[in-house]
């Protein structure tokens, strides 16, 4: 009997391996050809109940309707990401063109000012060291110069090359913009011809699933809505009490900046402190960095528990859920690992399946 239950184990083992397996790599490698059609259905989705209401409400014909709403959408949304996006990639350009300016302006001579205090120490303690500590320090500034002139024109050419590729992605904004309008207009009767090729009990299941994910989609958002909010305020206060000029302001575009898996705030409070470092203002550095400390232990301990809280999962569960996701499949595994569990765990509850005990 113990051995028909472990082969029967390992059975159902390799098999749920194997099919998370193809999902995995169906999802890392084919995602990407099929993503502008996956959007236009959360487009469709979206715009489905002003559609309905400008139809029932207003009396506007329903076709008419879903044209104008999805105009109006992508006419909003091409015009902020539009003016966002030149402002943004415009920003960085001009950072990175002038920081070998900056690096001679103001990082080398604070440097330099560190080096003579260093060679005063050392010749008090051995004279015979001050030619080699020279040698060594002026061919660390020249390398340190050139590696920033370097990587300046690297990230100038990067942006650059990716402007080349605007045609492919134009290509897959259009496909996304002409998927929507047809589902739009005609997404009951998409959704119905789905539908009507499940049976009973595997439709129920379909309509179940996709309502539990997109409520617990919404829960995540509004989860790390909340993160951002405390990030926001605690970067306020941090930055008001270091006298930082227009603290709001930069706490708000950091706190933003803070979504971004990886970067997250220590993308700009880390450069930040070791350039105000190098400039030898220690007391602001020593200030940023315990800024940047507190925002980043205190997010690590209560984004588990916020988000765990709203999809239904323990913190640990969470924050191994979100990091496994993370590396296999980026932003989308960050999000979609720990609504996946959440969604196995819900139906597991309801008796639908049965995989934990």
């Amino acid at each position: 009997m113990d051995i028909e239950k472990r082969k029967r184990f390992i059975v159902n083992f390799i098999y749920c391996f194997i099919i998370g397996a193809i999902v995995v790599v169906a999802l890392k490698y084919g995602l990407s050809y099929i993503a502008p059609f996956l959007m236009a259905f959360v487009f469709a989705f979206i715009l489905k109940k002003p559609i309905n209401f400008l139809n029932r409400k207003c009396r506007v014909n329903k076709t008419l309707a879903a044209i104008l709403l999805v105009i109006l959408f992508y006419a909003v949304i091409g015009v902020l990401f539009t003016l966002l996006g030149v402002r943004l990639f415009t920003s960085i350009q001009q950072l990175f063109f002038y920081i070998p300016q900056i690096y001679a302006r103001d990082i080398e001579p604070s440097l330099m000012d560190l080096i003579d205090s260093l060679e005063k120490s050392l010749s008090r303690l051995d004279p015979t060291m001050i030619s080699t500590l020279e040698e060594v320090t002026g061919n660390l500034v020249k390398s340190l110069g050139e590696s920033i002139s370097s990587l300046s024109m690297k990230v100038i050419g990067a942006i650059s090359n990716y402007a080349s590729t605007l045609p492919g992605f134009l290509i897959r904004v259009l496909f996304t913009v002409i998927s929507t309008f047809f589902l739009t207009i005609d997404y009951d009767k998409v959704m119905g011809f789905l539908l009507r090729q499940l049976k009973e009990k595997p439709r129920k299941l379909a309509l179940e699933v996709k309502d539990y994910v997109i409520n617990t989609l919404f829960k995540c958002i509004r989860s790390y809505a909340l993160i951002m909010c405390i990030t926001f305020i605690e970067l306020s206060i941090g930055l008001t009490i270091l006298r930082i000029d227009n603290a709001i302001l930069i706490a708000f575009l950091i706190s933003i900046f803070d979504i971004l898996p990886v970067l997250g705030t220590g993308g700009i409070m880390i450069p930040w402190t070791v350039l105000t470092a190098i400039q030898g203002d220690y007391t602001m550095a020593i200030g940023l960095l315990c800024v940047y400390l507190v925002v980043t232990v205190i997010r690590n301990i209560l984004e588990p528990k916020i988000v765990g809280s709203q999809v239904g999962l323990h913190p640990l569960v969470t924050l191994m859920s979100m990091f496994v996701g993370a590396q296999i499949l980026g932003v989308f595994g960050l999000f979609g690992l720990p609504i996946t569990l959440s969604l196995l765990k819900n139906l597991n509850d309801k008796g639908t399946i049965h995989i934990f005990k």
